[in-house]
């Protein structure tokens, strides 16, 4: 498919990531991720925005080299609007519209979570969707089932009510004596812990939402009780009790994906989202897909979490549909889809 030449930008969180596309070919995705929130145990606002004001300059001018470009080349600028830290996002707004300004050319703001799902459309994605599909979109700030009419049209038939899948896997590697970010961990801790060894409750939730407070405190009481037995249960039962929240965690999306597969009469199923990198949601994903005959899609590790790719081929979208924004644009901490 042929296009403008893009050049997106991100910077809705703790992630300065800039990419050139040619319509929905990446021609290099640059991605610098601020690893200094991790003596925090997790993302500071303002920290974060200082960062992506250091970063952003090389991150452009790096994906511009990688790409064989200039900017003299760039036909249309494509950025972030929201959702996400107002901070972070005024710093890649305020600099994809002086570039906009100093090259008289179009500027698109960008849904960040409408961008996520569009990301299965870039053309190294193997196997692509057909609309309709179903998608969950799983990360550190959102958990949703959404029914992707065309790249325009997304209704959001499930959303969490109240914490998001990756802030509890982050949480619960937090109790567990992990660093930040914790979830990558919990992953990689799995891999050689027993997933049947401890029970935790599944969350109830009517109809295809999502709760995992519940199951946050259920971790922490069950913590709390074993350490009164054993002062270093946690130590010795680490890989366990990853290995068996992870189970329980994963079990429960696949649940609601089921529901939501049923309700939505689909055959289609895609994740996205930093939560879509994790190991064990992928192969019991692909798993389910083989036995009840549903087509899975999963994207590449590399347009899992937050990346300006995925905003770019969001903007491509928007411009077959002449949806171009202007210099007034402003940041949105929350933006629905």
């Amino acid at each position: 498919m042929g296009g403008k030449l893009i050049l997106a930008i991100e910077s809705s969180c703790d992630e300065t990531s800039a990419a050139v596309l040619l319509g929905t070919k990446v021609l290099s995705n640059e991605v610098y991720t601020q690893l200094q929130h991790a003596q925090y145990g997790g993302v500071v606002p303002e920290i974060a925005s200082r960062a992506h004001q250091t970063m952003i300059t090389a991150v452009v001018h790096a994906a511009l080299k990688t790409a064989g470009k200039e900017l003299r080349d760039l036909e249309v600028i494509a950025v972030t609007q929201g959702p996400g830290l107002m901070g972070s996002l005024l710093v890649g707004i305020s600099f994809a519209k002086s570039l906009s300004l100093a090259l008289e050319i179009p500027i698109v703001g960008v849904n960040h979570m409408q961008a996520h799902i569009l990301a299965h459309l870039a053309d190294d994605c193997e196997n692509k969707p057909s609309f309709p599909f179903l998608n969950l979109t799983v990360s550190g700030g959102h958990t949703q089932l959404v029914v992707v009419h065309s790249p325009s049209r997304m209704e959001v038939v499930g959303e969490t009510i109240d914490d998001a899948a990756g802030e509890a896997f982050d949480k619960a590697a937090k109790v567990l004596g992990l660093d930040y970010p914790g979830g990558p961990l919990l992953d990689k801790m799995s891999q050689n812990g027993d997933a049947k060894k401890f029970t935790f409750p599944i969350p109830k939730v009517e109809g295809l939402n999502f709760s995992f407070s519940g199951l946050k405190t259920s971790l922490l009481y069950f913590l709390r009780d074993s350490q009164k037995e054993n002062s270093n249960f946690i130590e010795e039962e680490r890989a366990n009790l990853c290995a068996s929240f992870q189970h329980t965690v994963v079990t429960y999306l696949l649940r609601q994906i089921q529901r939501g597969l049923t309700s939505t009469q689909s055959n289609q199923i895609a994740i996205c989202g930093g939560v879509s990198a994790n190991s064990e949601l992928r192969k019991q994903l692909v798993e389910y897909g083989r036995k009840n005959e549903v087509e899975v899609f999963i994207p590449p590790f590399k347009y899992c979490t937050d990346n300006a790719a995925m905003i770019g081929i969001a903007a491509h979208f928007l411009l077959l549909e002449n949806q171009v924004s202007d210099l007034k644009m402003v940041p949105l901490s929350r933006f629905p889809l």
